[in-house]
Protein backbone atom coordinates (compact mmCIF):
# COMPACT_ATOMS: atom_id res chain seq x y z
CA UNK A 1 0.00 0.00 0.00
CA UNK A 2 2.79 2.40 0.98
CA UNK A 3 4.62 1.67 -2.28
CA UNK A 4 1.45 2.40 -4.27
CA UNK A 5 1.00 5.75 -2.48
CA UNK A 6 4.64 6.66 -3.10
CA UNK A 7 4.25 5.79 -6.77
CA UNK A 8 1.20 8.07 -6.99
CA UNK A 9 3.12 10.93 -5.38
CA UNK A 10 6.03 10.49 -7.79
CA UNK A 11 3.65 10.37 -10.76
CA UNK A 12 1.82 13.49 -9.56
CA UNK A 13 5.02 15.41 -8.98
CA UNK A 14 6.38 14.37 -12.37
CA UNK A 15 3.21 15.56 -14.12
CA UNK A 16 3.25 18.82 -12.14
CA UNK A 17 6.90 19.42 -13.04
CA UNK A 18 6.51 18.63 -16.73
CA UNK A 19 3.33 20.68 -17.20
CA UNK A 20 4.64 23.41 -14.90
CA UNK A 21 7.77 24.06 -16.93
CA UNK A 22 5.59 24.50 -20.01
CA UNK A 23 3.46 26.93 -17.99
CA UNK A 24 6.64 28.75 -16.92
CA UNK A 25 7.59 29.36 -20.54
CA UNK A 26 4.10 30.73 -21.24
CA UNK A 27 4.56 33.29 -18.48
CA UNK A 28 8.07 34.06 -19.71
CA UNK A 29 6.67 35.01 -23.11
CA UNK A 30 3.80 37.14 -21.76
CA UNK A 31 6.06 38.76 -19.18
CA UNK A 32 8.76 39.57 -21.73
CA UNK A 33 6.12 41.19 -23.94
CA UNK A 34 5.21 43.75 -21.29
CA UNK A 35 8.84 44.87 -21.07
CA UNK A 36 9.37 44.66 -24.83
CA UNK A 37 6.39 46.98 -25.43
CA UNK A 38 8.08 49.62 -23.28
CA UNK A 39 11.35 49.13 -25.19
CA UNK A 40 9.62 49.20 -28.60
CA UNK A 41 7.95 52.48 -27.70
CA UNK A 42 11.42 53.94 -27.34
CA UNK A 43 13.03 52.23 -30.36
CA UNK A 44 10.18 52.60 -32.85
CA UNK A 45 8.56 55.74 -31.46
CA UNK A 46 5.20 54.06 -30.86
CA UNK A 47 2.11 55.95 -29.76
CA UNK A 48 0.02 54.82 -26.77
CA UNK A 49 -2.61 53.38 -29.14
CA UNK A 50 0.00 51.33 -31.03
CA UNK A 51 1.39 50.01 -27.76
CA UNK A 52 -2.11 48.98 -26.72
CA UNK A 53 -2.69 47.18 -30.01
CA UNK A 54 0.35 44.94 -29.50
CA UNK A 55 -1.15 43.52 -26.32
CA UNK A 56 -4.61 43.30 -27.87
CA UNK A 57 -3.47 41.42 -30.98
CA UNK A 58 -1.77 38.94 -28.67
CA UNK A 59 -5.11 38.47 -26.87
CA UNK A 60 -7.03 38.07 -30.15
CA UNK A 61 -4.72 35.17 -30.97
CA UNK A 62 -5.25 33.75 -27.48
CA UNK A 63 -9.04 33.95 -27.89
CA UNK A 64 -8.89 32.01 -31.16
CA UNK A 65 -6.37 29.52 -29.77
CA UNK A 66 -8.31 28.83 -26.57
CA UNK A 67 -11.49 28.06 -28.51
CA UNK A 68 -9.93 26.01 -31.33
CA UNK A 69 -7.48 24.01 -29.26
CA UNK A 70 -9.97 23.52 -26.43
CA UNK A 71 -12.30 21.83 -28.92
CA UNK A 72 -9.43 19.76 -30.32
CA UNK A 73 -8.47 18.65 -26.81
CA UNK A 74 -11.80 16.81 -26.57
CA UNK A 75 -11.27 15.28 -30.01
CA UNK A 76 -7.61 14.17 -30.06
CA UNK A 77 -6.52 14.29 -26.42
CA UNK A 78 -4.93 16.74 -24.02
CA UNK A 79 -1.29 15.72 -24.54
CA UNK A 80 -1.09 16.27 -28.31
CA UNK A 81 -2.70 19.70 -28.09
CA UNK A 82 -0.43 20.68 -25.18
CA UNK A 83 2.68 19.82 -27.18
CA UNK A 84 1.67 21.52 -30.43
CA UNK A 85 0.52 24.73 -28.79
CA UNK A 86 3.84 24.89 -26.97
CA UNK A 87 5.71 24.53 -30.26
CA UNK A 88 3.57 27.21 -31.97
CA UNK A 89 4.18 29.94 -29.43
CA UNK A 90 7.85 29.02 -28.90
CA UNK A 91 8.82 29.11 -32.57
CA UNK A 92 6.69 32.20 -33.19
CA UNK A 93 8.33 34.04 -30.32
CA UNK A 94 11.80 33.24 -31.66
CA UNK A 95 10.91 34.46 -35.15
CA UNK A 96 9.42 37.68 -33.75
CA UNK A 97 12.90 38.68 -32.59
CA UNK A 98 13.70 39.39 -36.26
CA UNK A 99 10.59 41.51 -36.97
CA UNK A 100 11.50 44.63 -38.93
CA UNK A 101 8.20 46.50 -38.59
CA UNK A 102 5.27 46.87 -36.24
CA UNK A 103 2.93 45.10 -38.70
CA UNK A 104 5.15 42.00 -38.89
CA UNK A 105 5.64 41.98 -35.14
CA UNK A 106 1.87 42.15 -34.54
CA UNK A 107 1.17 39.35 -37.06
CA UNK A 108 3.61 37.11 -35.22
CA UNK A 109 2.10 38.09 -31.88
CA UNK A 110 -1.25 36.80 -33.18
CA UNK A 111 0.31 33.40 -33.97
CA UNK A 112 2.12 33.33 -30.63
CA UNK A 113 -1.14 34.21 -28.89
CA UNK A 114 -2.89 31.26 -30.52
CA UNK A 115 -0.34 28.90 -29.03
CA UNK A 116 -0.50 30.53 -25.61
CA UNK A 117 -4.30 30.68 -25.57
CA UNK A 118 -4.60 27.00 -26.43
CA UNK A 119 -1.91 25.73 -24.10
CA UNK A 120 -3.03 27.27 -20.82
CA UNK A 121 -6.57 25.82 -20.45
CA UNK A 122 -5.51 22.46 -21.90
CA UNK A 123 -2.63 22.12 -19.44
CA UNK A 124 -4.85 22.88 -16.43
CA UNK A 125 -7.45 20.40 -17.72
CA UNK A 126 -4.80 17.70 -18.14
CA UNK A 127 -3.46 18.16 -14.61
CA UNK A 128 -6.96 18.45 -13.09
CA UNK A 129 -7.98 15.13 -14.64
CA UNK A 130 -4.82 13.35 -13.51
CA UNK A 131 -4.94 14.12 -9.76
CA UNK A 132 -7.15 12.77 -6.96
CA UNK A 133 -10.05 14.95 -5.83
CA UNK A 134 -8.62 15.56 -2.33
CA UNK A 135 -5.57 17.40 -3.70
CA UNK A 136 -6.72 18.46 -7.15
CA UNK A 137 -7.27 22.13 -6.33
CA UNK A 138 -3.95 22.52 -4.56
CA UNK A 139 -1.98 20.86 -7.37
CA UNK A 140 -3.61 23.00 -10.08
CA UNK A 141 -2.83 26.17 -8.09
CA UNK A 142 0.77 24.95 -7.70
CA UNK A 143 0.83 24.45 -11.48
CA UNK A 144 -0.25 28.06 -11.86
CA UNK A 145 2.57 29.12 -9.48
CA UNK A 146 5.04 28.32 -12.25
CA UNK A 147 3.58 31.41 -13.93
CA UNK A 148 5.16 33.56 -11.21
CA UNK A 149 8.54 31.92 -11.82
CA UNK A 150 8.20 32.65 -15.54
CA UNK A 151 7.30 36.28 -14.84
CA UNK A 152 10.25 36.61 -12.48
CA UNK A 153 12.52 35.17 -15.16
CA UNK A 154 11.04 37.62 -17.68
CA UNK A 155 11.68 40.53 -15.30
CA UNK A 156 15.28 39.39 -14.68
CA UNK A 157 15.99 38.94 -18.40
CA UNK A 158 14.40 42.30 -19.18
CA UNK A 159 16.34 44.10 -16.45
CA UNK A 160 19.72 42.65 -17.39
CA UNK A 161 19.35 41.94 -21.13
CA UNK A 162 17.12 44.57 -22.78
CA UNK A 163 19.02 47.71 -21.66
CA UNK A 164 22.38 46.23 -22.74
CA UNK A 165 21.61 43.84 -25.63
CA UNK A 166 18.17 44.91 -26.87
CA UNK A 167 14.70 43.40 -26.98
CA UNK A 168 15.52 41.06 -29.89
CA UNK A 169 17.97 39.05 -27.79
CA UNK A 170 15.40 38.84 -24.99
CA UNK A 171 12.81 37.39 -27.39
CA UNK A 172 15.25 34.83 -28.74
CA UNK A 173 15.62 33.48 -25.21
CA UNK A 174 11.89 32.72 -25.12
CA UNK A 175 12.21 30.32 -28.09
CA UNK A 176 13.81 27.64 -25.89
CA UNK A 177 10.49 25.90 -25.07
CA UNK A 178 10.46 24.49 -28.62
CA UNK A 179 13.23 22.12 -27.54
CA UNK A 180 11.34 21.22 -24.38
CA UNK A 181 8.27 20.30 -26.46
CA UNK A 182 10.17 17.31 -27.87
CA UNK A 183 10.71 16.04 -24.35
CA UNK A 184 7.01 16.51 -23.58
CA UNK A 185 6.06 14.48 -26.63
CA UNK A 186 8.05 11.50 -25.38
CA UNK A 187 7.47 11.70 -21.63
CA UNK A 188 4.06 13.19 -20.85
CA UNK A 189 1.14 10.75 -20.36
CA UNK A 190 -2.32 11.77 -21.52
CA UNK A 191 -5.20 12.29 -19.14
CA UNK A 192 -6.36 8.94 -17.68
CA UNK A 193 -9.94 10.25 -17.48
CA UNK A 194 -9.87 11.24 -21.14
CA UNK A 195 -8.48 7.85 -22.18
CA UNK A 196 -11.18 6.07 -20.16
CA UNK A 197 -14.16 8.17 -21.18
CA UNK A 198 -13.35 9.42 -24.68
CA UNK A 199 -16.16 8.93 -27.14
CA UNK A 200 -16.97 10.00 -30.66
CA UNK A 201 -18.87 13.26 -30.39
CA UNK A 202 -19.17 16.06 -32.92
CA UNK A 203 -17.90 19.56 -32.26
CA UNK A 204 -21.46 20.89 -32.44
CA UNK A 205 -22.61 18.36 -29.83
CA UNK A 206 -19.93 19.52 -27.43
CA UNK A 207 -20.62 23.20 -28.04
CA UNK A 208 -24.33 22.66 -27.44
CA UNK A 209 -23.69 20.59 -24.31
CA UNK A 210 -21.76 23.43 -22.66
CA UNK A 211 -24.95 25.51 -22.88
CA UNK A 212 -27.35 22.69 -22.00
CA UNK A 213 -29.50 23.04 -18.87
CA UNK A 214 -27.14 21.22 -16.43
CA UNK A 215 -24.19 23.49 -17.29
CA UNK A 216 -25.65 26.81 -18.50
CA UNK A 217 -25.46 28.52 -15.10
CA UNK A 218 -21.80 27.74 -14.52
CA UNK A 219 -21.01 28.64 -18.12
CA UNK A 220 -22.50 32.13 -17.64
CA UNK A 221 -20.56 32.49 -14.38
CA UNK A 222 -17.27 31.40 -15.93
CA UNK A 223 -17.63 33.66 -18.96
CA UNK A 224 -18.25 36.72 -16.77
CA UNK A 225 -15.38 35.92 -14.40
CA UNK A 226 -12.91 35.06 -17.13
CA UNK A 227 -13.75 38.23 -19.07
CA UNK A 228 -13.37 40.54 -16.09
CA UNK A 229 -10.20 38.86 -14.77
CA UNK A 230 -8.40 38.77 -18.12
CA UNK A 231 -9.58 42.29 -19.01
CA UNK A 232 -8.05 43.67 -15.83
CA UNK A 233 -4.95 41.46 -15.80
CA UNK A 234 -3.74 42.32 -19.31
CA UNK A 235 -4.84 45.91 -18.99
CA UNK A 236 -2.77 46.25 -15.83
CA UNK A 237 0.23 43.95 -16.18
CA UNK A 238 1.06 44.45 -19.87
CA UNK A 239 1.16 48.17 -19.12
CA UNK A 240 2.91 47.95 -15.75
CA UNK A 241 6.45 48.93 -16.86
CA UNK A 242 5.04 51.66 -19.13
CA UNK A 243 2.80 53.01 -16.33
CA UNK A 244 5.87 53.23 -14.12
CA UNK A 245 7.55 55.32 -16.83
CA UNK A 246 4.45 57.56 -17.02
CA UNK A 247 4.69 58.02 -13.24
CA UNK A 248 8.16 59.49 -13.71
CA UNK A 249 10.60 56.59 -13.45
CA UNK A 250 13.32 55.77 -16.00
CA UNK A 251 12.94 52.65 -18.14
CA UNK A 252 15.60 50.75 -16.18
CA UNK A 253 14.21 51.87 -12.81
CA UNK A 254 10.69 50.83 -13.85
CA UNK A 255 12.01 47.39 -14.79
CA UNK A 256 13.67 47.16 -11.37
CA UNK A 257 10.49 48.08 -9.48
CA UNK A 258 8.32 45.70 -11.52
CA UNK A 259 10.82 42.91 -10.76
CA UNK A 260 10.39 43.61 -7.03
CA UNK A 261 6.59 43.65 -7.36
CA UNK A 262 6.69 40.35 -9.24
CA UNK A 263 8.34 38.63 -6.26
CA UNK A 264 5.01 38.92 -4.43
CA UNK A 265 3.35 36.59 -6.94
CA UNK A 266 4.88 33.44 -5.42
CA UNK A 267 3.45 33.85 -1.90
CA UNK A 268 0.15 34.75 -3.56
CA UNK A 269 0.07 31.37 -5.29
CA UNK A 270 1.31 29.38 -2.29
CA UNK A 271 -1.23 30.86 0.13
CA UNK A 272 -4.03 30.24 -2.38
CA UNK A 273 -2.81 26.64 -2.83
CA UNK A 274 -2.92 26.14 0.96
CA UNK A 275 -6.34 27.75 1.42
CA UNK A 276 -8.14 26.27 -1.59
CA UNK A 277 -8.63 22.85 0.03
CA UNK A 278 -9.67 24.50 3.31
CA UNK A 279 -11.97 27.35 2.26
CA UNK A 280 -12.96 25.92 -1.11
CA UNK A 281 -12.57 27.29 -4.65
CA UNK A 282 -15.45 29.75 -4.57
CA UNK A 283 -14.37 31.69 -1.50
CA UNK A 284 -10.63 31.70 -2.21
CA UNK A 285 -11.35 33.06 -5.69
CA UNK A 286 -13.71 35.73 -4.30
CA UNK A 287 -11.35 36.88 -1.52
CA UNK A 288 -8.30 37.08 -3.75
CA UNK A 289 -10.25 38.95 -6.42
CA UNK A 290 -11.44 41.42 -3.77
CA UNK A 291 -7.83 41.99 -2.76
CA UNK A 292 -6.97 42.50 -6.43
CA UNK A 293 -9.72 45.09 -6.89
CA UNK A 294 -8.68 47.32 -4.01
CA UNK A 295 -4.92 46.99 -4.56
CA UNK A 296 -5.35 47.95 -8.24
CA UNK A 297 -7.27 51.04 -7.16
CA UNK A 298 -4.54 51.91 -4.63
CA UNK A 299 -1.85 51.43 -7.30
CA UNK A 300 -3.58 53.72 -9.75
CA UNK A 301 -4.01 56.46 -7.13
CA UNK A 302 -0.53 56.07 -5.55
CA UNK A 303 1.32 59.38 -5.34
CA UNK A 304 4.53 58.22 -3.62
CA UNK A 305 7.14 55.57 -4.35
CA UNK A 306 6.49 53.54 -1.19
CA UNK A 307 2.73 53.44 -1.79
CA UNK A 308 3.31 52.48 -5.41
CA UNK A 309 5.57 49.60 -4.37
CA UNK A 310 3.32 48.32 -1.58
CA UNK A 311 0.15 48.45 -3.67
CA UNK A 312 1.99 46.91 -6.64
CA UNK A 313 3.19 44.01 -4.51
CA UNK A 314 -0.31 43.48 -3.10
CA UNK A 315 -1.69 43.58 -6.64
CA UNK A 316 0.74 40.85 -7.70
CA UNK A 317 -0.01 38.81 -4.57
CA UNK A 318 -3.80 38.82 -4.84
CA UNK A 319 -4.17 38.77 -8.63
CA UNK A 320 -1.97 35.76 -9.23
CA UNK A 321 -3.49 33.88 -6.28
CA UNK A 322 -6.88 34.51 -7.90
CA UNK A 323 -5.60 33.16 -11.21
CA UNK A 324 -4.54 29.94 -9.49
CA UNK A 325 -7.99 29.53 -7.95
CA UNK A 326 -9.69 30.26 -11.29
CA UNK A 327 -7.67 27.61 -13.13
CA UNK A 328 -8.50 25.08 -10.40
CA UNK A 329 -12.19 26.02 -10.40
CA UNK A 330 -12.88 26.07 -14.15
CA UNK A 331 -12.25 22.42 -15.20
CA UNK A 332 -14.40 21.20 -12.30
CA UNK A 333 -17.54 22.72 -13.85
CA UNK A 334 -17.84 20.16 -16.69
CA UNK A 335 -17.69 16.37 -17.24
CA UNK A 336 -14.71 14.83 -19.05
CA UNK A 337 -16.34 14.55 -22.49
CA UNK A 338 -16.89 18.32 -22.80
CA UNK A 339 -14.30 19.63 -20.36
CA UNK A 340 -11.78 20.77 -22.97
CA UNK A 341 -14.50 22.55 -24.93
CA UNK A 342 -16.02 24.20 -21.85
CA UNK A 343 -12.70 25.37 -20.43
CA UNK A 344 -11.50 26.52 -23.85
CA UNK A 345 -14.67 28.53 -24.50
CA UNK A 346 -14.45 30.25 -21.09
CA UNK A 347 -10.79 31.09 -21.67
CA UNK A 348 -11.60 32.33 -25.17
CA UNK A 349 -14.26 34.71 -23.86
CA UNK A 350 -11.74 35.83 -21.27
CA UNK A 351 -9.23 36.65 -23.97
CA UNK A 352 -11.76 39.02 -25.49
CA UNK A 353 -11.31 40.99 -22.28
CA UNK A 354 -7.58 40.81 -22.90
CA UNK A 355 -8.15 42.54 -26.24
CA UNK A 356 -10.04 45.47 -24.76
CA UNK A 357 -7.92 45.94 -21.62
CA UNK A 358 -4.64 47.06 -23.25
CA UNK A 359 -6.53 49.06 -25.89
CA UNK A 360 -8.51 50.86 -23.20
CA UNK A 361 -5.36 51.90 -21.34
CA UNK A 362 -3.69 53.13 -24.53
CA UNK A 363 -6.68 55.14 -25.74
CA UNK A 364 -7.45 56.67 -22.33
CA UNK A 365 -3.83 57.62 -21.73
CA UNK A 366 -3.70 59.22 -25.18
CA UNK A 367 -6.84 61.16 -24.22
CA UNK A 368 -5.19 62.53 -21.10
CA UNK A 369 -7.16 60.41 -18.61
CA UNK A 370 -5.26 59.86 -15.36
CA UNK A 371 -3.86 56.47 -14.33
CA UNK A 372 -6.04 56.63 -11.21
CA UNK A 373 -9.26 56.77 -13.23
CA UNK A 374 -8.06 54.01 -15.58
CA UNK A 375 -7.28 51.65 -12.70
CA UNK A 376 -10.66 52.47 -11.12
CA UNK A 377 -12.27 50.87 -14.19
CA UNK A 378 -10.31 47.68 -13.58
CA UNK A 379 -11.37 47.72 -9.93
CA UNK A 380 -15.04 47.92 -10.97
CA UNK A 381 -14.64 45.12 -13.52
CA UNK A 382 -13.18 42.78 -10.90
CA UNK A 383 -16.02 43.56 -8.48
CA UNK A 384 -18.48 42.45 -11.19
CA UNK A 385 -16.54 39.17 -11.49
CA UNK A 386 -16.76 38.63 -7.72
CA UNK A 387 -20.52 39.15 -7.81
CA UNK A 388 -20.85 36.51 -10.55
CA UNK A 389 -18.89 33.96 -8.51
CA UNK A 390 -20.89 34.57 -5.33
CA UNK A 391 -24.33 34.58 -7.00
CA UNK A 392 -23.90 31.96 -9.75
CA UNK A 393 -20.97 29.85 -8.61
CA UNK A 394 -21.16 26.50 -6.82
CA UNK A 395 -18.53 24.98 -4.55
CA UNK A 396 -16.60 22.10 -6.14
CA UNK A 397 -14.03 21.35 -3.40
CA UNK A 398 -13.02 17.66 -3.46
CA UNK A 399 -15.94 16.68 -5.66
CA UNK A 400 -15.52 13.74 -8.02
CA UNK A 401 -15.44 14.87 -11.65
CA UNK A 402 -16.23 12.30 -14.34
Amino acid sequence: MKQAVNAQVVSRNKLLGVAGVGWLFDALDVGILSFVIAALASDWGLTSEQMGWIGSVNSIGMAVGALVFGIFADRVGRKSVFVWTLIIFSVGSGISAFASSLAIFMALRFVIGMGLGGELPVASTLVSESVEAKERGRVVVLLESFWAVGWLLAAVISYFVIPHYGWRVALLLTALPALYAVYLRLRLPDSPQYEEKKEKRSVLQNLAAVWSKPYAKQTIMLWIVWFTVVFSYYGIFLWLPSVMVVKGFSLIKSFEYVLIMTLAQLPGYFTAAWLIEKWGRKWVLSVYLLGTAFSSLAFGLADSTWLLMVSGMLLSFFNLGAWGALYAYTPEQYPTVIRGTGVGMAASVGRLGGIFGPLLVGSLMAGGISIGWIFSIFCLAILIGILAVIVLGKETKQTIIN
